[in-house]
Protein backbone atom coordinates (compact mmCIF):
# COMPACT_ATOMS: atom_id res chain seq x y z
CA UNK A 1 0.00 0.00 0.00
CA UNK A 2 1.24 3.44 -1.04
CA UNK A 3 1.65 6.63 0.82
CA UNK A 4 -1.08 8.11 -0.76
CA UNK A 5 -3.76 5.04 -0.07
CA UNK A 6 -2.29 4.79 4.01
CA UNK A 7 -3.48 8.17 4.03
CA UNK A 8 -6.92 7.76 2.80
CA UNK A 9 -7.15 4.61 5.26
CA UNK A 10 -5.64 6.75 8.42
CA UNK A 11 -8.36 10.06 7.03
CA UNK A 12 -11.57 8.30 7.53
CA UNK A 13 -10.49 6.80 10.46
CA UNK A 14 -9.99 10.28 11.93
CA UNK A 15 -12.95 11.17 10.62
CA UNK A 16 -15.32 9.00 11.91
CA UNK A 17 -13.37 9.38 15.20
CA UNK A 18 -13.55 13.15 15.03
CA UNK A 19 -17.74 12.75 14.98
CA UNK A 20 -17.37 9.62 17.51
CA UNK A 21 -15.11 11.48 20.89
CA UNK A 22 -15.43 14.52 22.22
CA UNK A 23 -13.51 17.59 20.74
CA UNK A 24 -11.06 17.62 23.76
CA UNK A 25 -10.04 13.98 23.03
CA UNK A 26 -9.66 14.14 19.40
CA UNK A 27 -7.42 16.99 19.57
CA UNK A 28 -5.14 15.28 22.58
CA UNK A 29 -5.40 11.99 20.87
CA UNK A 30 -5.52 11.55 17.59
CA UNK A 31 -4.85 14.14 15.30
CA UNK A 32 -1.11 13.95 15.15
CA UNK A 33 -1.45 10.71 14.45
CA UNK A 34 -0.65 8.70 11.29
CA UNK A 35 -0.74 5.09 9.45
CA UNK A 36 3.21 4.16 9.34
CA UNK A 37 2.06 1.08 7.20
CA UNK A 38 -0.10 -1.58 6.80
CA UNK A 39 1.82 -4.88 5.86
CA UNK A 40 0.04 -8.58 5.91
CA UNK A 41 -2.54 -8.87 8.73
CA UNK A 42 -0.76 -5.21 10.58
CA UNK A 43 -1.27 -2.24 10.95
CA UNK A 44 1.52 0.25 12.79
CA UNK A 45 0.39 3.85 13.93
CA UNK A 46 2.14 6.35 14.99
CA UNK A 47 1.39 8.47 18.37
CA UNK A 48 3.00 11.12 19.91
CA UNK A 49 4.30 9.68 23.05
CA UNK A 50 3.24 6.25 25.15
CA UNK A 51 1.07 8.39 27.32
CA UNK A 52 -1.13 9.46 24.20
CA UNK A 53 -0.34 5.29 23.28
CA UNK A 54 -1.91 4.32 26.55
CA UNK A 55 -4.74 5.99 26.52
CA UNK A 56 -5.89 5.26 23.15
CA UNK A 57 -5.11 1.17 23.50
CA UNK A 58 -7.02 1.62 26.85
CA UNK A 59 -10.22 3.66 25.15
CA UNK A 60 -10.48 3.57 22.09
CA UNK A 61 -8.64 0.30 20.20
CA UNK A 62 -11.87 -1.88 19.65
CA UNK A 63 -13.39 1.39 18.04
CA UNK A 64 -9.80 1.92 15.15
CA UNK A 65 -9.71 -2.14 15.03
CA UNK A 66 -13.60 -2.02 13.88
CA UNK A 67 -12.88 1.06 11.47
CA UNK A 68 -10.05 -0.49 10.20
CA UNK A 69 -11.64 -4.01 9.01
CA UNK A 70 -14.72 -2.47 7.78
CA UNK A 71 -12.27 -0.37 5.41
CA UNK A 72 -10.04 -3.22 4.53
CA UNK A 73 -12.21 -6.19 4.79
CA UNK A 74 -10.22 -7.87 7.00
CA UNK A 75 -8.94 -8.29 10.56
CA UNK A 76 -5.93 -6.74 11.19
CA UNK A 77 -3.63 -6.58 14.34
CA UNK A 78 -3.28 -2.74 15.29
CA UNK A 79 0.30 -1.87 16.89
CA UNK A 80 0.68 2.34 18.54
CA UNK A 81 4.62 3.19 18.26
CA UNK A 82 5.73 6.37 19.60
CA UNK A 83 7.25 8.67 17.47
CA UNK A 84 10.08 9.49 19.32
CA UNK A 85 11.76 6.47 21.65
CA UNK A 86 14.45 8.28 23.76
CA UNK A 87 17.53 5.89 24.28
CA UNK A 88 17.02 4.24 27.34
CA UNK A 89 13.05 4.04 27.06
CA UNK A 90 13.52 0.30 25.04
CA UNK A 91 16.16 -2.30 25.33
CA UNK A 92 16.23 -5.75 23.18
CA UNK A 93 14.30 -7.40 26.96
CA UNK A 94 11.33 -4.99 26.80
CA UNK A 95 10.79 -4.67 22.73
CA UNK A 96 7.52 -6.44 22.97
CA UNK A 97 6.43 -3.09 24.48
CA UNK A 98 6.88 -1.14 21.19
CA UNK A 99 6.49 -3.92 18.97
CA UNK A 100 6.94 -3.04 14.97
CA UNK A 101 8.91 -0.07 16.18
CA UNK A 102 12.07 0.62 13.84
CA UNK A 103 15.33 1.82 15.58
CA UNK A 104 15.15 4.05 18.10
CA UNK A 105 16.41 7.87 16.53
CA UNK A 106 20.19 9.02 17.49
CA UNK A 107 19.62 11.41 20.54
CA UNK A 108 20.41 14.82 19.21
CA UNK A 109 23.79 15.59 20.57
CA UNK A 110 26.47 13.22 22.27
CA UNK A 111 24.63 12.60 25.14
CA UNK A 112 21.37 10.79 25.83
CA UNK A 113 20.91 13.74 28.48
CA UNK A 114 20.11 15.92 25.73
CA UNK A 115 16.44 16.54 25.24
CA UNK A 116 15.53 17.03 21.34
CA UNK A 117 12.75 19.14 22.36
CA UNK A 118 14.77 21.47 24.31
CA UNK A 119 15.61 24.37 21.21
CA UNK A 120 15.63 27.82 20.37
CA UNK A 121 12.22 27.45 18.71
CA UNK A 122 10.58 25.42 21.62
CA UNK A 123 11.41 28.30 24.20
CA UNK A 124 9.48 31.52 24.95
CA UNK A 125 11.23 34.70 25.28
CA UNK A 126 10.20 37.46 27.82
CA UNK A 127 12.33 40.27 29.38
CA UNK A 128 13.17 37.94 32.31
CA UNK A 129 15.51 35.72 30.01
CA UNK A 130 15.84 37.68 26.66
CA UNK A 131 19.27 38.35 27.09
CA UNK A 132 20.49 35.09 28.04
CA UNK A 133 18.39 33.58 24.97
CA UNK A 134 20.08 36.04 22.24
CA UNK A 135 23.42 35.09 24.39
CA UNK A 136 22.94 31.81 23.54
CA UNK A 137 22.21 32.25 20.25
CA UNK A 138 24.86 34.58 19.40
CA UNK A 139 27.15 31.32 21.24
CA UNK A 140 25.55 28.98 18.90
CA UNK A 141 26.13 30.93 15.65
CA UNK A 142 29.91 31.96 16.86
CA UNK A 143 31.03 28.85 18.49
CA UNK A 144 34.27 29.64 20.42
CA UNK A 145 34.64 32.91 19.13
CA UNK A 146 31.81 35.27 21.17
CA UNK A 147 31.18 34.77 24.90
CA UNK A 148 33.48 32.46 26.05
CA UNK A 149 32.60 30.53 28.34
CA UNK A 150 29.03 31.93 28.63
CA UNK A 151 28.10 31.69 32.57
CA UNK A 152 24.41 31.48 33.17
CA UNK A 153 22.56 32.14 36.35
CA UNK A 154 19.07 32.43 38.05
CA UNK A 155 17.07 30.04 40.49
CA UNK A 156 16.12 26.46 39.98
CA UNK A 157 13.16 26.06 37.45
CA UNK A 158 13.73 29.11 34.97
CA UNK A 159 14.79 27.44 32.08
CA UNK A 160 18.83 26.98 32.40
CA UNK A 161 19.16 23.90 31.18
CA UNK A 162 16.66 23.80 28.13
CA UNK A 163 18.61 27.32 27.40
CA UNK A 164 22.10 25.40 27.16
CA UNK A 165 21.00 22.13 25.86
CA UNK A 166 18.92 24.75 23.00
CA UNK A 167 22.97 25.44 22.41
CA UNK A 168 23.48 21.79 21.93
CA UNK A 169 20.82 20.62 19.36
CA UNK A 170 21.69 23.78 17.19
CA UNK A 171 24.95 23.41 17.06
CA UNK A 172 24.22 19.24 16.30
CA UNK A 173 21.81 19.97 13.59
CA UNK A 174 24.60 22.54 11.96
CA UNK A 175 27.27 20.36 12.14
CA UNK A 176 26.79 16.60 13.49
CA UNK A 177 30.68 15.82 13.38
CA UNK A 178 31.81 18.29 16.31
CA UNK A 179 32.06 16.80 19.80
CA UNK A 180 29.02 18.11 22.20
CA UNK A 181 29.50 17.64 25.57
CA UNK A 182 26.76 18.12 27.75
CA UNK A 183 27.09 16.86 31.58
CA UNK A 184 26.04 18.16 34.91
CA UNK A 185 28.55 19.21 37.76
CA UNK A 186 27.77 15.87 39.67
CA UNK A 187 28.59 13.63 36.58
CA UNK A 188 31.45 15.12 35.32
CA UNK A 189 32.36 14.57 39.31
CA UNK A 190 31.37 11.66 39.09
CA UNK A 191 33.66 10.83 35.94
CA UNK A 192 36.55 12.15 37.57
CA UNK A 193 36.72 10.08 40.63
CA UNK A 194 35.92 6.77 38.85
CA UNK A 195 38.70 7.51 36.38
CA UNK A 196 41.24 8.09 39.35
CA UNK A 197 40.07 5.49 41.11
CA UNK A 198 40.48 2.82 37.80
CA UNK A 199 43.75 4.71 36.42
CA UNK A 200 42.13 5.62 33.76
CA UNK A 201 42.84 9.39 34.07
CA UNK A 202 44.41 9.58 30.68
CA UNK A 203 41.10 8.82 28.68
CA UNK A 204 38.77 10.93 30.68
CA UNK A 205 41.05 13.94 30.01
CA UNK A 206 40.90 13.50 26.57
CA UNK A 207 37.26 12.84 26.68
CA UNK A 208 36.91 16.25 27.73
CA UNK A 209 39.59 17.97 26.30
CA UNK A 210 38.81 17.55 22.86
CA UNK A 211 35.57 18.53 22.88
CA UNK A 212 34.22 21.36 20.64
CA UNK A 213 31.86 22.02 22.92
CA UNK A 214 31.78 21.22 26.72
CA UNK A 215 28.62 22.34 28.56
CA UNK A 216 28.42 21.64 32.41
CA UNK A 217 25.21 22.55 34.26
CA UNK A 218 24.76 22.84 37.86
CA UNK A 219 28.80 24.10 38.32
CA UNK A 220 27.88 25.24 41.93
CA UNK A 221 28.46 21.81 43.11
CA UNK A 222 31.78 21.20 42.55
CA UNK A 223 32.63 23.80 45.27
CA UNK A 224 35.19 22.49 47.89
CA UNK A 225 36.17 19.61 45.98
CA UNK A 226 39.65 20.49 45.40
CA UNK A 227 40.87 17.22 43.16
CA UNK A 228 37.47 18.46 40.66
CA UNK A 229 38.25 21.82 40.58
CA UNK A 230 41.71 21.34 39.21
CA UNK A 231 40.60 18.56 37.08
CA UNK A 232 38.43 21.57 35.51
CA UNK A 233 40.31 24.70 35.58
CA UNK A 234 43.36 22.52 33.27
CA UNK A 235 40.37 21.17 31.14
CA UNK A 236 38.66 24.91 30.94
CA UNK A 237 42.52 26.07 29.47
CA UNK A 238 42.68 23.71 27.22
CA UNK A 239 39.46 24.03 25.31
CA UNK A 240 39.98 27.84 25.49
CA UNK A 241 43.37 27.51 24.06
CA UNK A 242 42.01 24.97 21.41
CA UNK A 243 38.99 27.73 20.54
CA UNK A 244 36.61 25.48 21.97
CA UNK A 245 33.48 27.14 23.50
CA UNK A 246 32.71 26.33 27.00
CA UNK A 247 28.84 27.39 28.40
CA UNK A 248 28.31 26.77 32.58
CA UNK A 249 25.42 27.30 34.64
CA UNK A 250 24.85 27.59 38.32
CA UNK A 251 22.38 29.26 40.77
CA UNK A 252 24.30 32.52 41.49
CA UNK A 253 27.58 34.31 40.01
CA UNK A 254 30.64 33.15 40.14
CA UNK A 255 31.44 35.33 42.67
CA UNK A 256 29.19 34.46 44.98
CA UNK A 257 29.86 30.13 44.65
CA UNK A 258 31.39 29.80 47.98
CA UNK A 259 34.62 27.56 48.18
CA UNK A 260 35.29 27.44 44.98
CA UNK A 261 39.03 28.88 43.98
CA UNK A 262 39.66 31.66 42.77
CA UNK A 263 41.15 30.84 39.83
CA UNK A 264 38.48 29.31 38.32
CA UNK A 265 36.08 31.65 39.63
CA UNK A 266 38.14 33.89 37.35
CA UNK A 267 38.21 32.07 34.74
CA UNK A 268 34.28 31.72 34.82
CA UNK A 269 34.27 35.19 34.86
CA UNK A 270 36.21 35.62 31.57
CA UNK A 271 33.52 35.12 29.27
CA UNK A 272 29.77 36.68 29.19
CA UNK A 273 27.55 36.38 32.29
CA UNK A 274 24.30 36.38 32.23
CA UNK A 275 20.95 36.06 34.49
CA UNK A 276 17.92 34.89 34.14
CA UNK A 277 15.12 35.91 36.97
CA UNK A 278 12.02 34.17 37.73
CA UNK A 279 9.02 34.01 34.75
CA UNK A 280 6.89 36.56 34.73
CA UNK A 281 3.21 35.69 34.28
CA UNK A 282 3.09 36.27 30.79
CA UNK A 283 6.18 34.14 29.99
CA UNK A 284 4.23 31.28 31.89
CA UNK A 285 1.37 31.51 29.79
CA UNK A 286 3.67 31.85 26.74
CA UNK A 287 5.62 28.84 27.43
CA UNK A 288 2.11 26.24 27.78
CA UNK A 289 0.85 27.78 24.78
CA UNK A 290 4.13 25.96 23.03
CA UNK A 291 4.52 22.57 25.18
CA UNK A 292 0.33 22.57 24.83
CA UNK A 293 1.31 22.58 21.02
CA UNK A 294 4.39 20.17 21.06
CA UNK A 295 1.61 17.46 22.84
CA UNK A 296 -1.22 18.25 20.01
CA UNK A 297 -3.16 20.44 22.10
CA UNK A 298 -4.89 22.95 21.16
CA UNK A 299 -4.91 25.07 24.67
CA UNK A 300 -7.52 28.26 25.35
CA UNK A 301 -5.27 31.57 26.92
CA UNK A 302 -8.34 31.17 29.32
CA UNK A 303 -6.52 27.75 30.58
CA UNK A 304 -2.93 28.97 30.29
CA UNK A 305 -3.91 31.45 32.63
CA UNK A 306 -5.14 29.69 34.86
CA UNK A 307 -1.91 27.40 35.06
CA UNK A 308 0.18 30.22 35.02
CA UNK A 309 -1.57 31.87 38.14
CA UNK A 310 -1.08 28.65 40.00
CA UNK A 311 2.33 27.18 38.88
CA UNK A 312 5.65 29.29 39.89
CA UNK A 313 8.57 27.97 38.22
CA UNK A 314 8.70 26.56 34.64
CA UNK A 315 9.80 23.30 35.71
CA UNK A 316 6.69 22.19 37.14
CA UNK A 317 4.54 24.04 34.11
CA UNK A 318 4.60 20.90 31.94
CA UNK A 319 3.77 18.47 34.65
CA UNK A 320 0.89 20.71 35.53
CA UNK A 321 -0.27 20.83 32.00
CA UNK A 322 0.31 17.14 31.32
CA UNK A 323 -1.81 16.26 34.54
CA UNK A 324 -4.69 18.38 33.22
CA UNK A 325 -4.38 17.08 29.79
CA UNK A 326 -4.53 13.38 30.98
CA UNK A 327 -7.95 14.16 32.92
CA UNK A 328 -9.01 15.63 30.27
CA UNK A 329 -8.85 12.79 28.33
CA UNK A 330 -9.47 10.26 30.85
CA UNK A 331 -12.55 12.52 31.58
CA UNK A 332 -13.85 12.57 28.03
CA UNK A 333 -14.03 16.50 28.39
CA UNK A 334 -12.67 19.23 27.01
CA UNK A 335 -9.73 21.14 28.73
CA UNK A 336 -11.68 24.04 30.14
CA UNK A 337 -10.58 26.44 33.04
CA UNK A 338 -12.68 24.76 35.19
CA UNK A 339 -11.15 21.23 35.21
CA UNK A 340 -7.86 22.93 35.36
CA UNK A 341 -8.38 24.71 38.40
CA UNK A 342 -9.64 21.65 39.46
CA UNK A 343 -6.85 19.63 38.62
CA UNK A 344 -4.40 22.12 40.42
CA UNK A 345 -6.33 21.97 43.64
CA UNK A 346 -5.57 18.38 43.66
CA UNK A 347 -1.84 18.76 42.73
CA UNK A 348 -2.05 21.75 45.67
CA UNK A 349 -3.67 18.93 48.17
CA UNK A 350 -0.96 16.09 46.96
CA UNK A 351 1.67 18.97 48.05
CA UNK A 352 0.55 19.07 51.71
CA UNK A 353 1.15 15.29 51.82
CA UNK A 354 4.22 15.30 54.30
CA UNK A 355 5.74 12.35 52.15
CA UNK A 356 7.99 13.92 49.18
CA UNK A 357 9.68 12.60 46.16
CA UNK A 358 13.13 12.62 47.99
CA UNK A 359 11.49 10.79 50.60
CA UNK A 360 11.20 7.75 48.22
CA UNK A 361 13.96 8.17 46.45
CA UNK A 362 16.74 7.47 49.91
CA UNK A 363 14.40 4.81 51.24
CA UNK A 364 14.64 3.09 47.48
CA UNK A 365 19.04 3.84 47.92
CA UNK A 366 18.97 2.81 51.27
CA UNK A 367 17.12 -0.77 50.56
CA UNK A 368 19.76 -1.59 47.69
CA UNK A 369 22.56 -0.15 49.21
CA UNK A 370 22.98 2.75 46.00
CA UNK A 371 23.63 6.29 46.20
CA UNK A 372 21.04 8.81 45.00
CA UNK A 373 23.71 10.20 42.61
CA UNK A 374 23.56 6.68 41.08
CA UNK A 375 19.96 6.32 41.07
CA UNK A 376 19.54 9.71 39.24
CA UNK A 377 22.56 9.46 36.97
CA UNK A 378 23.37 7.93 33.57
CA UNK A 379 24.13 4.31 34.28
CA UNK A 380 22.55 1.36 33.75
CA UNK A 381 23.77 -1.29 35.45
CA UNK A 382 20.67 -3.77 35.74
CA UNK A 383 21.17 -3.40 39.40
CA UNK A 384 20.52 0.14 38.97
CA UNK A 385 18.07 0.03 36.81
CA UNK A 386 15.61 -1.90 38.68
CA UNK A 387 15.97 0.43 41.52
CA UNK A 388 15.79 3.72 39.23
CA UNK A 389 12.28 1.43 38.16
CA UNK A 390 11.33 0.83 41.42
CA UNK A 391 11.54 4.65 42.30
CA UNK A 392 9.23 5.67 39.11
CA UNK A 393 6.81 2.82 40.34
CA UNK A 394 6.73 4.02 44.26
CA UNK A 395 6.96 7.68 43.20
CA UNK A 396 3.62 7.16 40.69
CA UNK A 397 1.85 5.06 43.47
CA UNK A 398 2.46 7.03 46.25
CA UNK A 399 2.79 10.54 45.98
CA UNK A 400 0.98 10.31 42.29
CA UNK A 401 3.47 12.52 40.44
CA UNK A 402 3.44 12.94 37.08
CA UNK A 403 5.72 11.49 34.70
CA UNK A 404 7.28 14.57 33.44
CA UNK A 405 7.59 15.58 37.42
CA UNK A 406 9.19 12.19 38.55
CA UNK A 407 12.03 12.31 35.11
CA UNK A 408 12.74 16.00 36.95
CA UNK A 409 13.58 14.53 40.38
CA UNK A 410 15.68 11.43 38.56
CA UNK A 411 17.82 13.23 37.11
CA UNK A 412 15.68 15.01 33.92
CA UNK A 413 15.07 12.19 32.84
CA UNK A 414 12.36 12.01 29.55
CA UNK A 415 8.36 10.94 30.35
CA UNK A 416 8.72 8.22 27.83
CA UNK A 417 11.23 6.50 29.86
CA UNK A 418 9.19 7.01 33.31
CA UNK A 419 5.77 5.63 31.90
CA UNK A 420 8.01 2.56 30.53
CA UNK A 421 9.60 1.93 34.09
CA UNK A 422 6.07 2.57 35.91
CA UNK A 423 4.44 0.08 33.54
CA UNK A 424 7.19 -2.55 33.58
CA UNK A 425 7.09 -2.47 37.39
CA UNK A 426 3.62 -2.51 37.20
CA UNK A 427 3.24 -5.98 35.33
CA UNK A 428 6.34 -7.41 37.65
CA UNK A 429 4.80 -6.92 40.91
CA UNK A 430 1.43 -8.38 40.19
CA UNK A 431 3.54 -12.25 39.21
CA UNK A 432 6.86 -11.70 41.27
CA UNK A 433 5.94 -12.43 44.71
CA UNK A 434 9.83 -11.76 45.27
CA UNK A 435 9.41 -8.13 44.15
CA UNK A 436 6.58 -7.32 46.11
CA UNK A 437 8.13 -8.10 49.11
CA UNK A 438 11.26 -6.21 48.35
CA UNK A 439 8.47 -3.23 47.43
CA UNK A 440 6.84 -3.95 50.62
CA UNK A 441 10.48 -3.29 52.62
CA UNK A 442 11.19 -0.05 51.34
CA UNK A 443 7.74 1.10 51.70
CA UNK A 444 7.56 -0.04 55.30
CA UNK A 445 10.03 3.22 56.47
CA UNK A 446 7.72 5.46 54.39
CA UNK A 447 5.13 7.66 56.33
Amino acid sequence: MDDKEKKRVWDTVLTVLEAEVSKANFLTLFKSTALLSLEENTATVAAPSTMIINLIQKRYLSLIHKMLKDQLGKDVTVIFVPKTIQAESVSQKDAPLFAGATEAPKPIGHLPRVRPDYTFQNMAVSSSNQLAYISATTVAKNLGKMYNPLFIYGPVGVGKTHLMQAIANDVYQKDPIKKIIYITSEEFTNEVVEAIRTNQTHAMKKRFRSASLLIIDDVQFIAGKDKIQEELFHTFNILIDHGAQIVLSSDRPPSEIQKLEKRLSSRFSGGLTVDIETPDFELKTAILLIKAKKYGVELSIDVAKVIAQSVEDTRSLEGALLRIITEAATKGEDVSPSLAQNALQKRADRDLHPLHAEDVIKHVCEYYNIKTTQIKGPKRDASLVKARQIAMYLLKKKLDLTFVEIGNVLGGRDHTTIMHGVEKMELLVGSKASLSEEISGITKGLR
